[in-house]
């Protein structure tokens, strides 16, 4: 059989897998240490802050996506409302139905929709639009209909009143993350540099009691076979639903 070594792709991999070399510790083949105690020690120090960072991460990225499942309708729902808004009243403009200079005081000088898709434009054309209505309905302006600019301040001020906690949960979750990408490279390495001294060790060894043997240090073999077997099966399944789809357009 094809055998081939993969080191871990997931921080929980990567955890699991120093955690293993750790419990090995003085363990021996011949007299002869699979894993010296400067590797073992290494181990103990970098797996104790790299699972205290990935543990951080995962935590701020479950807060962000929790937080977000009732952001984001709110969002949807203010960049809908912002957007017919504007549109209605430049074609108020448009008909005359009113005057045009009074489009400075809602930024919309050039009679062009602005783009309310980022959230921040989002949040910055909202609150412009809605003061600025206000103050033409208080002045003797008639009200601009579907939507009135009390509806649109309602759908605006929940997504507003969300706007600033999501960023700071995105920022934290950025700034845990970071450091989890900055520590990965010495994890990756001493997970090598451990998979290489065992391999070196039962590189005598025959192939299959080789590949059971270091697993107990955590090293994974696959299957290669195995592997182009899984490869060959998704290119099947993408081709078949290639065709369905097809067969639906026609």
């Amino acid at each position: 059989m094809s055998y081939y070594r993969r080191l871990p792709n997931t921080d929980v991999g990567r955890v699991e897998a120093l955690r293993r070399a750790i419990g090995m510790e003085g363990y021996k083949e011949s007299d002869e240490l699979v894993l010296s105690y400067r590797t073992i020690e290494d181990a103990r120090q970098l797996i104790a802050p790299f699972d205290k960072v990935r543990i951080n991460a995962a935590q701020n990225k479950e807060a962000r996506d929790k937080f977000s499942r009732t952001y984001r309708p709110k969002y949807r729902l203010a960049q809908l409302y912002v957007n017919h808004f504007i549109q209605v009243l430049l074609m108020a403009v448009q008909r005359g139905e009113i005057k045009k200079e009074v489009l400075e005081a809602y930024g919309l000088g050039n009679m062009r929709i602005p783009d309310v898709y980022p959230e921040a434009a989002l949040d910055e054309w909202g609150e412009r639009i809605i003061k600025a209505e206000e103050a033409r309905i208080a002045s003797g302006g008639i009200p601009i209909y579907n939507p009135t600019i009390a509806k649109v301040k309602v759908y605006w001020m929940a997504f507003h009143e969300d706007y600033e906690p999501m960023m700071r949960m995105r920022q934290n979750w950025e700034k845990a993350q970071e450091e989890v990408v900055r520590m990965r490279p010495a994890v990756d390495d001493l997970i090598l540099d451990i998979w290489n001294q065992v391999g070196k060790v039962y590189a005598a060894f025959p192939w299959l009691e080789q590949v059971n043997r270091s697993a107990q240090f955590g090293v994974v073999y696959y299957d290669r076979k195995d592997r182009e077997r899984k490869r060959a099966e998704r290119e099947r399944l993408k081709e078949e639903n290639r065709r369905k789809q097809m067969n639906l357009e026609i």
